[in-house]
């Protein structure tokens, strides 16, 4: 057999791809969901907290939440998983029992916080000074302004690296393995693994591939999107008749009704 015909074999395998897709489609793709999204929503709330500590004028929230970051940060994923997983699995059995996911999904939102809180401590000190200066003019506490007005706008600006984010949790979702997972509890890698590890045979692999590539890429085209709608905005025009037209347009214009 010659070479190409082996790779195709290999990875290309239309029989194994569908042997192994309706155990990805109903088993592996909910709880690759279920890990990044709980993760991500737990991870922006922790990461918040610390976006809020690491702006704090006081020492004993910025400090910690600066270690926080710099521990997790640079720790890799797969280390902090087993640690967490492995380390707190007495516990773990005596609250919940046998089941994995909450401590995987507790070590995805711990390393997801230290990013996160990056991302929106960045968003909310490049909010204007002015902007805090005003709302307090207004008779607004320095924690409303905070809540009310400054917090909402850095969120806005920091919206695509916020998903950016997501993207990686639905990857690193396939570290969770390591914590070992029964058949009900596998997510797409391990699906795929499992597939590949008993045919010999790749493409129950590569079909995995496939299916973060399908959760993946729409989200980076949609972050795209976000971000030339947040720096450019939306051109809209002024519904209207000829005669409307005419009286909207500034004097000199070209008889333009967009802005």
């Amino acid at each position: 057999m010659d070479p190409l015909s082996t790779l195709w074999e290999t990875f290309f395998d239309a029989d194994s791809m569908r042997e192994a897709l309706p155990e990805m489609l109903t088993v592996g793709l909910p709880n690759t969901l279920i890990l990044a999204i709980s993760a991500a929503l737990l991870g922006s709330v922790l990461g918040m907290a610390l976006a809020v500590a690491g702006i704090s004028r006081t020492r004993w929230l910025r400090w910690p939440a600066r270690v926080y970051t710099d521990v997790f940060r640079g720790l890799p994923a797969a280390a902090t998983i087993l640690l967490i997983g492995v380390g707190l699995a007495p516990l773990g059995m005596q609250v919940w029992g046998p089941n994995p996911y909450p401590l995987g999904i507790l070590a995805l939102s711990l390393i997801a916080a230290a990013y996160i809180g990056e991302i929106f401590r960045s968003g909310i000190q490049s909010v204007e000074a002015a902007q805090l200066e005003g709302a307090r003019a207004l008779g607004l506490s320095w924690g409303e302004a905070m809540r009310l007005v400054i917090v909402p706008q850095g969120i806005r600006r920091v919206l695509p690296a916020w998903v950016n984010q997501l993207i990686a949790l639905i990857k690193d979702s396939s570290l969770v393995y390591f914590l070992g997972l029964l058949a009900s509890q596998r997510e797409l890698f391990r699906i795929g693994q499992d597939y590949a590890a008993n045919t010999g045979n790749q493409s129950a692999l590569l079909l995995a591939g496939l299916f973060y590539l399908t959760l993946t890429v729409p989200l980076t085209h949609a972050v795209n999107w976000i971000d030339r709608r947040l720096r450019h905005g939306r051109q809209a025009t002024v519904p209207g008749d000829a005669d409307d037209d005419l009286d909207l347009a500034l004097p000199g214009a070209a008889g333009g009704n967009q802005r």
